[in-house]
């Protein structure tokens, strides 16, 4: 009963966003045709908003329950889409409970994005001496792992950033080890959503 529950409801809260994206389409187009910029690029921006935001529910998908010992946290799941304020999806998933949590963040047009890629093209900077952060690679991508030492538990916890085209995956665990957290990263379909994101 539970299951056809949240069937239902997932049915009737798509169908409510379908309706919402073609209102804004059907509104950019009747602006247009009236010579309205101002309010047709409104409507657009409106429709791509939602448009992210469906996107964002199909990457959640993608996404793991369970992070190493750690599941995941059902009611933090957060999707927006920022179409016109700089960047664009952003889907949030965490795990667990400080200190033993950690978090999955995907982030379309990160501002990020070129800090890392420069981080990545030059090897002395990405590979610390200290050995706190060094390039890795993920599923044929490079990536940033910076490790943080917390002092307060005592317990060494990973940052794993993969930028993918315009898109940011950063993976991020309070407790483990640098071989777990590259594992749980490459169980990601990055590929998938890298595509999904775009």
């Amino acid at each position: 009963m539970k299951n056809i529950f949240t069937l239902i409801v997932l049915s009737l809260s798509l169908s409510v966003m379908a309706q919402d994206f073609d209102k804004n389409v059907a509104t950019a187009k009747s602006a247009y045709s009236s010579g309205d910029l101002e309010n047709t690029r409104f409507a657009l921006e409106q429709a791509l908003h939602e448009l992210d935001i469906v996107i964002g529910k199909e990457i959640l998908k993608q996404l793991p329950t369970k992070l190493g010992a750690v599941s995941y946290n059902e009611k933090e799941d957060n999707v927006t889409g920022g179409s016109g304020i700089g960047t664009g999806l952003f889907v949030h998933r965490s795990f667990g409970q400080y200190p033993n949590s950690g978090k999955i963040d995907v982030i379309n047009n990160s501002p990020l994005i070129t800090s890392i890629n420069a981080i990545l093209a030059i090897p002395f900077i990405g590979n610390s001496g200290d050995g706190t952060q060094k390039v890795v690679k993920i599923q044929g991508y490079k990536a940033v792992l910076n490790r943080n030492a917390n002092e307060e538990t005592g317990k060494t916890g990973y940052t794993l950033q993969v930028p993918m085209n315009n898109t940011l995956f950063t993976l991020e665990m309070d407790d483990t080890n640098e071989n777990e957290i590259q594992s749980l990263a490459n169980a990601i379909p990055l590929n998938k959503i890298a595509q999904m994101a775009q």
